[in-house]
């Protein structure tokens, strides 16, 4: 079995992973990237590129009126106050700082916009494949070193309990890495593992599977094997507004934040368009053939903006995913919903956007409490029929403030780290958009700076040791 050395070793690459370890690099330490799969990336290269941040330049250009008090007041209202405060408030803390260092590595943030969770326009959208490159560019330059297709199979410890490094199974057979300043988990979440969904979420295997391929657990095993707490297991979605043969390429339209209603099979709404998406994706597996179609119109649907997740209705249109008729009744049958009960439900929900009054779902904005409603009545109509999509699991190990794995008794694990989707406590109930490759990248460089601190700790002590 052959052996490497390191200062850091990062397990995973997507933001959280290529955040911290570029930074590590840049700090100057000795840091090895491993990522299970074949390719770089992993969920985030999924995803639609959104980060969530309060008071940027890119805001304040735009006259958006926002603050870290609005955006921690959103992330607990969104999160049913079931999130960590010590996380939420670490988060904006170093949300400027990450921001600007996003910056200061090339990401260019190309729109802002209002999005699931949020009651300002807070989602700064990225090119995301692109900062991925340029990330781990940066990181290789700074003289990183990466292994692809090596997965984690064990956490090494020491005769005290101290995560000391990792075993790896990779295409030339067994390795071990010994890590001097820590061991970080970046390894995702397990909207791919069939068996930990079984355990904790079965329900939610009627959704469509999506996510990084290596999305199947590893990371939590390892540190549930050494006693790591959990958080927010309960809370597993899916998320809701995928096409039913979406594939490997990002599809979600959000139709519904900018007026459109969601209907089932039988013409019928059945949820508060308004809510997280992560709240509907639960709610649609419940109706006929996990299903809800978004219906709009043509003032909805010239809202399109190419290019930008969540909001390209073009490009599904031309993809064939989004139906389009000149009346409701001819929308119905194209889109295999009744066609006499849309007709009247989209005639009552008209009649609450025109003329006021107490909607059938409890509906009284477009999103998160922002926007007032508007009738469907611009001809013409479209339907995109949606599923809930398993992006991502939104739950996981507990870790402090400073990313350390807490056991079950609310110790850390010494030498032990997590960040990105495999941490749990963060989110609560539900999911702000952006907020995950935000906290990705935010505790990312918390990660790195800790591992830093380490470093220079050790380098003026006697033993050299780390922390």
């Amino acid at each position: 079995m052959s052996t490497l050395n390191c200062d850091l070793l990062v397990l995973g690459s997507g933001i959280a992973g290529q955040t911290a370890a570029t930074h590590a690099a840049e700090a100057g330490l000795n840091v090895i990237l491993a990522e299970k799969t074949a390719a770089l990336g992993g969920s985030t290269v999924m995803s639609g590129g959104w980060f969530a941040f309060s008071g940027t330049e890119e805001q304040r250009a735009a006259g958006v009126d926002d603050s870290a008090e609005l955006f921690l007041r959103d992330m607990q209202e969104v999160g049913e106050y079931r999130n960590d405060p010590a996380l939420l408030h670490a988060y904006l803390d170093h949300q400027d700082e990450t921001y600007r260092w996003l910056k200061e590595h090339g990401v260019v943030f190309r729109e802002v916009e209002i999005s699931s969770g949020q009651s300002a326009k807070r989602g700064h959208n990225t090119a995301i494949t692109d900062v991925m490159a340029t990330l781990h560019d940066q990181f290789a330059a700074a003289g990183g070193t990466t292994l692809l297709e090596h997965r984690a199979t064990k956490l090494l410890t020491d005769a005290d309990g101290r995560v000391t490094g990792t075993r790896l199974s990779g295409p030339k057979g067994d390795s071990e890495v010994t890590a001097r300043f820590g061991v970080v988990l970046a390894t995702g979440g397990f909207s791919r593992g069939t068996e930990l969904l079984n355990i904790f979420a079965p329900g939610q295997l009627q959704a469509i599977p999506f996510g990084g391929r290596g999305n199947t657990g590893d990371g939590l095993r390892m540190a549930w094997k050494l006693g790591a707490d959990m958080a927010d297991m309960s809370f597993i979605s899916g998320t809701y507004g995928s096409h039913p043969e979406t594939g490997e390429v990002h599809e979600l339209l959000t139709a519904y934040y900018v007026g459109a209603i969601i209907v089932n099979k039988g013409g019928r709404r059945f949820i508060d368009e308004s809510l997280s998406y992560k709240t509907l994706g639960a709610a649609v597996l419940h109706e006929e053939d996990g299903l809800g179609v978004q219906i709009f119109d043509a003032r909805v649907r010239a809202l399109s903006h190419r290019g930008i997740p969540l909001k390209d209705m073009d490009t599904l249109e031309e993809k064939g995913h989004v139906f389009r008729a000149d009346t409701l009744a001819e929308l119905a049958e194209l889109a295999d919903v009744d066609p006499d009960t849309l007709e009247q439900t989209v005639a009552r929900y008209n009649d609450v956007a025109t003329r006021g009054g107490d909607d059938e779902v409890g509906r009284a904005s477009l999103c998160n409490g922002v926007g007032e409603l508007v009738p469907i009545e611009q001809a013409p109509f479209y339907a995109y029929p949606a599923k809930s999509l398993m992006t991502t699991t939104y739950c996981g190990v507990k870790t402090s403030a400073h990313a350390e794995v807490i056991t079950v008794e609310g110790e850390s694990i010494p030498g032990l780290y997590a960040i990105g989707e495999v941490v749990g406590g963060f989110h609560g109930a539900a999911y702000m958009t952006g907020s995950s490759l935000g906290k990705g990248a935010v505790f990312g460089l918390i990660v790195a700076q800790q591992a830093a601190q380490r470093a220079a700790l050790a380098a003026h002590t006697p033993s050299g040791v780390g922390a």
